[in-house]
């Protein structure tokens, strides 16, 4: 007997149930002009679940990706869904120190790997207890392929509640390892719906979609976007500036980090004619400097959307979509969206009035439940009355728009990346000569801000700044590896023996500005 699918929260009945009635239409089209029909993406999924389901895994077992952005890895997210187990992506940039936590702290029970990371992944699995690791490659290569070829093109979806978790999110904390954010089916297709409503995708909306896919903007931001509005994407799998300004006269929807918007800048063929097409174009993960909003105005004619989310949230405000619901401010991320709330407080958790800045709390149906395996986390991270702490202060205008202005815990984001400071220092206190080291974000011209270390060596030891930074490269992500690093003799503190990390802020500055001015001289 199958369950009615008004009766399956499963976000990938919500999903399947919007594709077109013509299943052979394009879904997807990639930059080598390969086409899928939305009857492949139907058909792949369910051998792929069909693949999932006879390993005889437990309900709600862990599926871990670590591959590079292919079409085949976002049918297996969808596969994931659709066969009832709890998907799992992690940054192609993690090294083998990251993944061996992860695994070892998600206890996936499958792992799907990129086939040249495989003699190390997959060492470091089965040393983990992992029962299944296949391998999946960008060019449609890969035993995952391989295997799912020889199931059934049909399968009918797993049943899930809508608090059955559906994804778990890894994101760096401000002291220890990372916490793995939980997001239900419910969480998922709640802010997928409301978005669809909200920057009011129209049939024949086609996605360019130049995101990465192990985070929420692009794996749920914009993939669910455009398959709950049965809309077309045109995928490219590295962001590549000359290619997304080719497929704009095609295109009506684009979403990006800043850092893309930057580059994008610099491309001569963006101009209003090549955007005359477009619907809308969107921003966010990280803030948007006002003079790439300024300049994008000017030079296309439209006025980017900016919105604000985190991956225990997705997305929590935006500025309208619609001209009769306001205007879009730069430099805010709008109001709350609809069914969710925001509020801004004092340390008593007092709202604040307009105009005052405090800290950044929300509830609604989007919120995450938790962070894996953590309660005490969890309980920490949410209010005596239910409103969960995103650790951004901000403030409210007259009419409600949401203003971000930093970050209570020391995040730095760099080129639309989350770095926290307290990981990137404990693998650098590790290493030979270390005393201790503190790491901060300045401005950059292009990433928005860069990370850099200002380290103090052990007595008697000399430790070069380059070699120390040459030493993370293969124990962390690219993205977390410090541009430059300083070695002094002592950090800034204050009475209480706190690093005043604002000093070293304010001291480096101009360290990557265009006249060089203020730029320190390593010791």
């Amino acid at each position: 007997m199958t369950t009615p699918t008004h009766l399956n929260h499963n976000l990938f009945v919500a999903l399947r149930a919007a594709f077109p009635a013509d299943l052979d239409a394009t879904a997807i089209e990639t930059e080598t002009g390969l086409l899928y029909s939305w009857r492949d993406l139907d058909r792949a999924t369910a051998m792929l679940a069909n693949l999932l389901g006879s390993l005889e895994i437990p309900a709600g077992s862990r599926v871990a990706v670590h591959v590079e952005k292919s079409v085949e890895a976002l049918l297996l997210y969808l596969a994931t869904l659709r066969a009832g187990f709890v998907y799992l992506p992690l940054n192609t940039a993690y090294q083998q120190a990251e993944l061996d936590y992860f695994i070892g702290n998600a206890e996936p029970a499958v792992v799907v790997c990129a086939g040249r990371n495989f003699p190390w992944i997959s060492k470091l699995a089965f040393g983990k207890g992992v029962a299944h690791v296949f391998t999946l490659n960008e060019d449609r290569t890969g035993t995952l392929l391989d295997r799912a070829a020889h199931f059934p093109e049909t399968h009918v979806p797993a049943v899930k509640s809508a608090d059955d978790l559906a994804a778990i999110l890894y994101t760096s904390g401000t002291t220890g390892r990372s916490k793995g954010a939980m997001l239900s089916h419910g969480n998922l297709l709640s802010n997928a719906q409301v978005l669809k409503d909200f920057w009011d995708w129209q049939p024949g909306d086609v996605l360019i979609h130049a995101l990465p896919i192990f985070h929420v903007h692009g794996l749920f931001v914009a993939s669910h976007g455009a398959l709950l509005n049965g809309s077309k994407m045109l995928w490219l799998s590295k962001f590549d500036p000359r290619a997304v300004v080719e497929r704009l006269p095609r295109a009506t929807v684009f979403m990006g980090v800043p850092t893309l918007y930057v580059r994008l800048l610099q491309e001569p063929g963006l101009t209003r004619e090549a955007c005359a097409h477009m619907r809308l174009f969107i921003s966010g993960s990280a803030p948007l400097l006002i003079e790439t909003f300024r300049d994008w105005q000017e030079r296309t004619g439209h006025t980017i959307l900016e919105r604000y989310g985190m991956s225990e949230t997705a997305m929590l405000t935006s500025n309208p979509c619609r001209p009769a619901d306001g205007e879009r401010l730069g430099g805010t991320v709008g109001p709350a969206l609809p069914g969710v709330g925001v509020r801004v407080v004092d340390d008593a958790f007092a709202p604040l009035p307009a105009g005052e800045i405090g800290h950044v709390q929300v509830r609604g149906p989007n919120v995450f439940s938790g962070y894996w395996r953590m309660p005490e986390k969890t309980a920490e991270e949410f209010t005596a009355d239910g409103w969960f702490k995103t650790g951004d202060v901000g403030s409210f205008n007259a009419q409600g728009w949401l203003t971000i202005v930093g970050r209570s815990k020391d995040l730095i984001i760099t080129g639309g990346y989350n770095v926290y400071p307290a990981e990137i220092e404990g693998y650098l206190n590790d290493l030979p000569g270390v005393a201790e080291s503190a790491v901060v974000g300045v401005p950059h011209p292009d990433f928005g801000e860069a990370v850099i270390a200002v380290i103090v060596p052990k007595p008697g030891a000399t430790p070069d700044a380059d070699a120390l930074v040459a030493a993370l490269k293969s124990q962390i992500a690219n993205y977390k590896v410090p541009k430059r690093a300083f070695i002094v003799a002592e950090l800034p503190r204050n009475a209480m023996g706190k690093v005043q990390k604002n000093l070293l802020r304010d001291g480096h500055q101009g360290l990557f500005s265009d006249d060089g001015k203020g730029i320190p001289q390593a010791s």
